[in-house]
């Protein structure tokens, strides 16, 4: 008797030969006959469609439409679709309360359940369609982990709204919701607000981090051109979604894997990219992780130096008043390319074939107000800045592009908060004197735990006017939508005994974003007394997700002490 592995099943020399091909096989592929499929399918490379459709996250939502272009394109190449989902968390709902400590965790548990999921089905390909906060960076961990061909469709940013001709995204809301602490709006015209603000579908059109790391995708080669501006609902992402499914059979066919795109090279330019327009500092906490799963170190005082170096091109909501969805009539991320030219390394390759000098030569950039020649910017350096100094040893960032020229260099007395909601509260019942530094501590990854975003209280401090005069510092995080002088990712924090622990009110703290500076007017040996008599705060519980996150941190900070 015959016993080869094509007796009943040709092999395709791919990975899901394992699951079909052999007469010992023949349990798989009654399973899959189970389903529907028939003998000539199981011939064909199997693609994963890996959605994070839901019902709650408004960027997820466009996603169940696109995922059928996606396996049409797939079907008529001759691949075999099969989709699966996996969990996303909507940033914008889990603010301002302890759902935010589940958004960062997510990001881990999304790239080891599609791992999981990816690795135990013998998938030949994958076509990944992401949309918000932590969906997509835990999608590009995931890829470069398993590192089988895979191409990213993102849903595309919502329309903006738009209320007595200024338009609108989240942080305007939120900005309002401020102006009404102060009296300037009333309660009914608030509730208007609310309703124009989003009036579609899709990613908040604004830079926050679902559409920074959209752009990032493009740059990175792993989705086609156009793929992070262009809006849901629309026959240009229909289009886009059938010519993906059809292109991953390709990638699978000719054996091209994310970490052929993704290399120091290929993580340089995103990052340009990010730090032309203004993108979320939260790129600093994904593109560690994604250079890390490519095989490849970047540090943060490397981001500091590529910041520097790369001019501010595209004032995008919220560091200016153009929202994220104009960026696509505009030329979208090609016409960026474009802008930035030489900068960037244009060798590098991309899953539509075609090089980063090519995308950039094919762009149509339609609008140079919007995205501006890099020999007209806004600024001559990036949107990020790293801070060093007593304050933060081991580093701290801010969107410098959101920052008002005269708040660029701040001094003053410290109000010293152990939580967000302590400092929510405080900044609604008017009681922070301006030209102080709101200081907010016991919300990194470790002490948070979770690392929760502070944006309700960055927004609600621009809303009433106090981020004119007034700084926030914090081993916590924000969103993409804050702007003002916040300083965020404070390191080591304060679980962590970093110098953020022992800050009394009224300590003066100095800020220059200038020199990159980051200073408590406290001498080293005061602040070593105060730590040897201080009973640090117990880490809060954490069981369940936020416990093995907490360990697995806790696992990187040991790690880096050895390294030291």
């Amino acid at each position: 008797m015959n016993n080869s592995t094509d007796e009943i099943i040709k092999a395709k020399g791919l990975p899901s030969d394992a699951v079909v091909c052999g007469v010992d096989r023949g349990g798989h592929r009654a399973l899959l006959y189970s389903l529907g499929i028939e003998k000539e399918e199981m011939s064909r490379p199997f693609i994963a469609v890996v959605n994070s459709w839901n019902e709650i996250v408004p960027g997820c939502a466009p996603l169940r439409e696109i995922a059928s272009f996606v396996k049409r394109g797939i079907s008529e190449a001759g691949g075999l679709p099969f989709e699966f989902c996996t969990i996303g968390v909507c940033d914008g709902l889990a603010q301002g309360h302890r759902g935010m400590s589940y958004s960062l965790p997510s990001r881990e548990v999304i790239a080891d359940s599609i791992e999981i999921m990816l690795k135990a089905h013998c998938f030949d390909g994958a076509v990944f369609l992401g949309s918000c906060d932590k969906i997509i960076p835990g999608m590009l961990m995931a890829a470069l982990r398993v590192n089988i061909p895979s191409i990213f469709v993102q849903s595309g940013p919502m329309q903006n709204g738009c209320y007595k001709g200024q338009k609108l995204s989240m942080p305007s809301l939120r900005e309002y919701t401020g102006k009404y602490f102060e009296a300037e709006i009333s309660k009914a015209e608030l509730e208007k607000i609310e309703k124009c603000t989003m009036p579609t579908q899709g990613s908040c059109a604004m830079l926050g981090t679902a559409n920074s790391m959209s752009c990032v995708v493009e740059t990175l080669g792993l989705g086609l051109p156009m793929t992070a501006t262009t809006p849901p609902f629309t026959s240009q992402k229909r289009q886009e979604a059938v010519t993906a499914g059809r292109r991953i059979v390709s990638l699978t066919r000719e054996g091209m894997r994310p970490r052929d795109y993704v290399n120091k090279n290929s993580i340089e330019n995103a990052l340009k990219v990010g730090f032309a327009i203004g993108s979320s500092t939260n790129l600093v906490l994904h593109m560690s992780e994604i250079a890390r799963e490519a095989g490849v170190g970047i540090s943060l005082a490397e981001m500091d130096e590529i910041s520097a170096a790369t001019p501010y091109i595209s004032k995008v909501h919220p560091s200016g008043t153009v929202p994220f969805n104009d960026l696509n009539a505009a030329g979208g991320v090609p016409a960026i390319l474009q802008s930035l030219g030489d900068l960037l390394h244009g060798e590098e390759r991309t899953v539509s074939g075609k090089s980063i000098r090519e995308i950039a030569e094919a762009a149509d950039w339609e609008d140079k107000n919007i995205i501006r020649p890099r020999e007209n910017p806004f600024h001559s350096s990036g949107s990020l800045k790293v801070l060093w100094g007593s304050l933060a040893p081991d580093g701290a960032v801010v969107k410098q592009s959101g920052v008002a020229e005269n708040m660029r260099v701040h001094r003053g007395p410290a109000v010293v908060f152990e939580n967000m909601e302590e400092a929510v509260e405080a900044v609604e019942h008017g009681t922070i004197e301006k030209g102080s530094v709101v200081v907010i501590r016991n919300e990194g990854p470790i002490g948070g735990p979770g690392m929760r975003e502070m944006q309700l209280v960055t927004t609600l401090m621009v809303g009433t006017g106090l981020s004119d005069t007034t700084a926030l510092v914090t081993d916590g995080r924000f969103s993409g939508a804050t702007r003002g002088p916040c300083i965020g990712h404070i390191s080591p924090e304060a679980a962590l005994g970093g110098p953020i622990a022992y800050v009394r009110n009224g300590d003066i703290i100095s800020i220059d974003l200038n020199k990159g500076t980051l200073e408590i007017e406290v001498d080293g040996d005061e602040l070593r007394q105060r730590a040897s008599v201080s009973a640090r705060r117990s880490r809060p519980a954490a069981d369940g997700v936020l416990g093995s996150f907490v360990e697995h941190y806790l696992r990187k900070s040991e790690e880096k002490e050895r390294c030291l």
